[in-house]
């Protein structure tokens, strides 16, 4: 036999072995760099008929911005000192759930203890002048009614002649340094009364600053930190605890100011919590009315619904509308994967074929964007038993 005889042979078998690989490589979506095109027929045969149908929709949904923020507490306290004294007891630490009015703190009130001791003899002094003047007074008012009967007396006996002019002096004096003597006795009472005044309110003065020595919580809350410790010395205006309200929480968020307009107070947004695998919706609460120059963005702050399990300090995204636009969309049952492949059970004049497609986002709904394959308005099959 001829060389090329033998050549014919052998080549021939490579070729159509060659040929059948290509066809293989191209039915599998590796030929033409391991893409099918979408919309591409996977086969002349035809697929078995789907458990149901549904029809392929052409949805407007909304294209958002995400806005990056915190969960933070609707409020978040700093306990301070109110008076100076050292630290004897803490009764909570980093964690413990708080009551509105439940000590926190207890300062050492010994010198407090002194100074309210102190105050309250000065005010018992204080009362005890008051009731000297009170009498004194009263000692006066009856002089001068005795003083005032003896002159009007002489001035009888001086109209009739039977007084002297003498004795009608000596008469009238008595009764005016008698009515000096009541004035003067009204002032003692009046001063003793200021006195009482006076005492009792330093009295009251250093029972609040007593009361400073216990220090309680303004607010339900969570004690978050703890800024000093037992023993310390704490003053007026020094920081000893933070308290946040764990059940009232908000997400402050930084918004470019092109979208800005598009927030308003009292409007309802998404919130997603990634952390968490959850979307809330929550309120806009306050807009902070200045851009950050250097960002070019507002604080935003939304109010949250008490949600079991969430923390302040947990990473959030605000969803802003933005945009709107129209996708071709199909329930997620009806996609079929095979590798990274994705297929769908499409009706072409009464005949079930898979046809290839590209998918996009998850939609609301069960459903999921087709970015290609499909224009709307095709039958197609669904797993499950699920009807569009």
């Amino acid at each position: 036999m001829s060389s090329q005889s033998k050549a014919k042979k052998i080549i021939g078998p490579v070729i159509g072995l060659a040929v059948l690989v290509l066809l293989m490589l191209y039915m599998t979506g590796v030929f033409a760099g391991g893409k099918i095109p979408p919309g591409a027929v996977d086969s002349k045969v035809s697929a078995p008929a789907p458990e149901a149908t549904a029809t392929v929709s052409v949805e407007d949904i909304i294209e958002y911005y995400e806005a990056v923020g915190t969960v933070r507490p609707r409020t978040e306290t700093q306990i301070e000192a109110q008076a100076t004294g050292r630290i004897l007891q803490y009764n909570v630490s980093p964690g413990t759930q708080v009551q509105k009015g439940q000590v926190l703190i207890q300062l050492d009130s010994d010198q407090l203890n002194a100074q309210v001791e102190e105050a309250t003899q000065g005010l018992v002094s204080a009362r005890a002048m008051h009731e000297q003047a009170k009498q004194g007074l009263e000692q006066a008012k009856a002089a001068f009614d005795e003083a005032a009967k003896a002159y009007q007396r002489v001035k009888t006996y001086f109209a009739s002649e039977a007084a002297t002019q003498q004795q009608l002096e000596q008469a009238e004096s008595a009764y005016l340094q008698a009515q000096a003597g009541v004035r003067q006795a009204e002032d003692g009472v009046k001063a003793a009364r200021a006195g009482v005044a006076g005492a009792q309110k330093v009295v009251d003065q250093r029972m609040i600053a007593k009361s400073y020595t216990t220090i309680t919580a303004p607010t339900d809350g969570e004690v978050v930190k703890r800024l000093a410790e037992k023993g310390d010395l704490a003053w007026p205006g020094k920081p000893l605890l933070v308290i946040q309200t764990r059940s009232q929480l908000r997400l402050e968020a930084v918004v470019r100011e092109g979208l800005i307009s598009r927030v308003r107070i009292g409007t309802p947004l998404e919130i997603a919590i990634d952390s968490m695998d959850l979307i809330i919706e929550g309120t806009v609460e306050e807009i902070v009315p200045s851009a950050d120059p250097v960002t070019r963005t507002f604080l935003i702050k939304v109010d949250l619904p008490q949600t079991q399990g969430m923390f302040p300090g947990m990473f959030g995204r605000l969803m802003i509308p933005a945009s709107t636009r129209s996708v071709v969309a199909v329930p997620k049952s009806a996609i079929e994967r095979t590798g990274q492949l994705e297929m769908v059970t499409v009706r072409e004049d009464g005949i079930w074929k898979k046809v290839f497609v590209k998918t996009g986002n998850l939609l609301t709904g069960g459903k999921v964007e087709v970015l290609s394959g499909l224009e709307g308005g095709e039958t197609i099959g669904v797993r499950g038993g699920e009807n569009g």
